[in-house]
């Protein structure tokens, strides 16, 4: 396959985990509550409850997903709505999806999938079948079974690439910011991420996107670049 721009997304969960639902969602983080005065004291709780997010796209992402300028996307699974999988093919025809845990109306959907891009084979999947979950050593046994010089997989909703044993993992997070069931530590919160690939040969040049939100509720794109190599002993950033 010709070299162009791929979309990797992850863990959508569009319209799933959306603020209308009844249903609430818990980070660990001390609690705040009032007293009798309407002071507004810490308590010692673990589990705050919070207003969920909204989950669309940020507007600011899909000014950034313009036609044209992508050439195939890749889904690594909860997608959970016909209508997102709609919109994603006015981005680019070319939409490959795996199945993710929750993608409970798509029983066909493949688990893995692997596409070619220059001389790199890039393998995808949600990773609810990782075992454990983001496992370093489990991520390269899949990698070595599929044969793939790149993996891609899903299911933290936190962004993470690295190199191991010349081979080039990539998590994309999730791109609405949606809460994952997974542990995160006090304080911190999914952002919103997405990456474009860029492969020319046997190099992918991989520009990931992350939407910060500033104590004012200012939201600014940051991008990161990093360069992979096949058979390179090192990854550059």
């Amino acid at each position: 396959m010709s070299s162009r721009l791929v979309l990797v997304l992850g863990d959508l969960f569009i319209p799933d985990r959306a603020p209308t639902q009844s249903a609430s969602w818990w980070t660990n983080q001390p609690a705040r509550e009032t007293d009798n005065h309407g002071e507004r004291r810490k308590s010692h709780s673990k589990l705050t409850q919070r207003s969920p997010k909204p989950q669309d796209i940020p507007t600011k992402f899909k000014k950034l997903l313009t036609p044209g300028k992508i050439g195939q996307i890749l889904c690594l699974g909860n997608l959970t709505s016909k209508e997102t999988y709609d919109y994603l093919r006015t981005i680019a025809p070319d939409l490959q999806i795996t199945k993710g845990d929750y993608d409970v109306d798509a029983p066909n959907l493949a688990l893995s999938k692997v596409v070619t891009h220059g001389t790199l084979r890039i393998g995808f999947t949600h990773g609810h079948t990782i075992v454990p979950p983001g496992d370093a050593d489990s991520l390269l046994i899949a990698a070595r079974q599929m044969d793939v010089d790149v993996l891609l997989w899903g299911g933290t909703h936190r962004f993470e690439a690295y190199e191991l044993e010349g081979k080039f993992f990539v998590n994309p997070g999730s791109a609405t910011g949606a809460v994952s069931t997974a542990w995160w530590g006090e304080g911190e919160e999914p952002v919103p991420s997405f990456c474009l690939m860029d492969v020319q040969g046997d190099v992918l040049v991989l520009y990931v996107y992350q939407l910060r939100t500033d104590a004012n509720g200012v939201e600014t794109v940051g991008v990161e670049k990093v360069s992979f190599r096949k058979n390179s002993a090192e990854t550059t950033s």
